[in-house]
């Protein structure tokens, strides 16, 4: 099976990310893409600390009624910092046989190289860096850690990186909606209308729950 996996934060899910999985998984023919809420975001402190079943619960209404996506709670169940290498490598474990495609921005690929362990991630699975407003990357090599190009070997006409593992980059363009948590969070904050940047569900959950009317 061929199986795209997509981590984040979701505080909250928007319809980016919602038209990303969509677009990945028309364009590579994955039977399944998998949304995985990180539950202690490594990176940066997780704005407004809303707990991993909220943003969980608003992934869940998101995606119900597409019958390609589904969602995973094992970040949450892990306990500790959500490192994606670790999310990776237990997939690899326990489903052996299946390809899997891990979809990520290219505001995140561009700082890969401050990743935990980010040089295995290429040994374990595609990745497919979606174009993001402000982040275009023009060559996918040159945007690479420089300790690990010798590793690829760039197909320009098809903006490939194919690594020595078997496994490649794609890059794909063509698909950036100018919407960001943070600005949904304002407006939620603010008391203004989600409409059209999130699912119906979700707005209805976040005001229901009151998730961002406090944070600052």
């Amino acid at each position: 099976m061929k199986i795209g996996i997509l981590g984040g934060t979701f505080n909250p899910i928007h319809i980016a990310h919602l038209r990303i999985a969509e677009e990945v998984g028309e364009r590579f023919g994955l039977e399944k893409v998998v949304f995985v809420p990180a539950a202690a975001p490594p990176h940066k402190p997780l704005a407004s600390d809303l707990p991993f079943p909220d943003r969980y619960e608003m992934v869940r209404r998101a995606i119900t009624g597409n019958p390609r996506f589904d969602l995973s709670e094992m970040e949450g169940r892990r306990g500790g910092k959500s490192y994606s290498i670790d999310t990776l490598r237990t997939l690899r474990r326990d489903l052996p046989s299946d390809e899997f495609f891990f979809i990520i921005g290219s505001d995140s690929f561009l700082d890969l190289g401050s990743w935990h362990e980010y040089a295995a991630i290429f040994s374990l699975c595609n990745i497919v860096v979606v174009e993001r407003p402000g982040s275009i990357v023009t060559r996918p090599d040159r945007a690479l850690p420089a300790a690990l190009a010798h590793e690829f070997c760039y197909h320009g006409a098809e903006k490939r990186l194919a690594h020595r593992s078997g496994y490649s980059v794609y890059y794909l363009e063509g698909v950036p909606l100018d919407v960001s948590s943070s600005a949904v969070r304002e407006l939620a904050r603010s008391g203004r209308s989600l409409r059209y940047l999130v699912p119906d569900a979700v707005e209805h959950y976040i005001k229901d729950q009151r998730l961002y009317a406090d944070a600052r």
